[in-house]
């Protein structure tokens, strides 16, 4: 706990150091997860502003009383940021004591915002990939394209193979040797979305969020038994692809439903369960080896604050951060 009257500032630097592990993070996930099925987590749909086209700045509040944590993340993303050099993905993440409501800390988010979103596709492929999956497509090369399969290569042991795909070119060629490197793996460059897709045992997808999409990805490019979970939405994967799913899924019906009314997923199909009726056994994951499954990630709260909580911790520990007065 800080001081009276102060609280703990961690800048973007202070939280990599902090460097809490993936395998804690995809842990403290599920639990998350877990804690919404039962009752036991308050995570409002987050409210956003859209200061420009395809752009949003989102509010997220979460509380999760077994984990003593509570916060808010105020995260943005803006498409167009790459071009100017700066990232699509920026923010805060604001911790409160839950006992006083007073503010513990206050940190960037962009790297809690990578790895959950990372852990959460981990957590929903334990339970609805198939064990031996061994082929994964990854559209679009980004920080979540990294993350993802950070994460995926713990949950997944069998992975072999990465087909990956984004539409610059640079980003591939950096992409594909930073993975290769870093994770042994056999990461191929895929020359369409079509080839990244095409024979793999999982895909996520991984680009920018669109009011009004121009998928490309068709039902016919999807394998039997194989596991989809987009990151952006319904970006990348037309209609009759999202209903040729035998199973659609969702890490939150209720923020769905509210995404829906602010004029996202036109046509889509009815939800078979969210992530954590899956993950606490209230409802199967998946049944058959040539089950086509799908789990639309939107990113809840309930992963950031359950994260940030394990990062607050350790830099207390490890003295790290800046002390300000409030």
């Amino acid at each position: 706990m800080c001081p009276p009257n102060s609280v703990l500032y961690l800048s973007r630097s202070d939280v990599e150091k902090v460097d809490v592990p993936m395998n804690d993070i995809i842990r403290t996930v599920e639990q998350a997860f877990c804690e919404k099925a039962e009752g036991r987590a308050e995570a409002p749909p987050k409210p956003g502003i859209h200061p420009q086209k395809d752009a949003f700045i989102h509010a997220m509040p979460a509380y999760l009383p077994r984990m003593k944590a509570a916060g808010l993340k105020w995260v943005s993303g803006f498409p167009d940021n790459p071009k100017h050099g700066q990232p699509y993905i920026s923010g805060l993440l604001i911790l409160n004591d839950v006992e006083t409501g007073f503010p513990l800390c206050v940190m960037d988010c962009t790297w809690i915002t990578a790895k959950r979103t990372g852990a959460a596709t981990a957590v929903a492929a334990k339970h609805l990939a198939n064990k031996n999956s061994k082929t994964l497509g990854i559209l679009g090369c980004g920080v979540q394209g990294r993350s993802n399969l950070e994460a995926l290569s713990i949950v997944c042991t069998n992975l072999e193979e990465v087909k990956a795909y984004d539409v610059s070119n640079e980003n591939l060629g950096r992409y594909v040797d930073e993975m290769t490197r870093k994770h042994g793996l056999s990461v191929i460059p895929a020359s369409s979305p079509k080839k990244a897709v095409e024979d793999c045992d999982i895909v996520v997808t991984a680009g920018p969020i669109l009011k009004h999409p121009e998928p490309v990805i068709e039902a016919s490019w999807f394998k039997d038994g194989g596991f989809a979970c987009p990151l952006d939405f319904d970006s990348y994967w037309k209609p009759e692809a999202l209903h040729s799913m035998d199973k659609f899924c969702t890490d939150d019906c209720q923020q769905l439903a509210y995404y829906r009314t602010q004029g996202y997923f036109a046509d889509i199909p009815d939800v078979y369960a969210d992530l954590g009726e899956i993950v606490s056994g209230r409802k199967c994951g998946r049944q058959s080896s040539k089950e086509r499954i799908m789990s639309m990630n939107l990113g809840l709260a309930i992963e950031d604050v359950a994260t940030a909580i394990l990062i607050y911790q350790r830099a207390v520990e490890d003295g790290a951060g800046t002390r300000l007065p409030l």
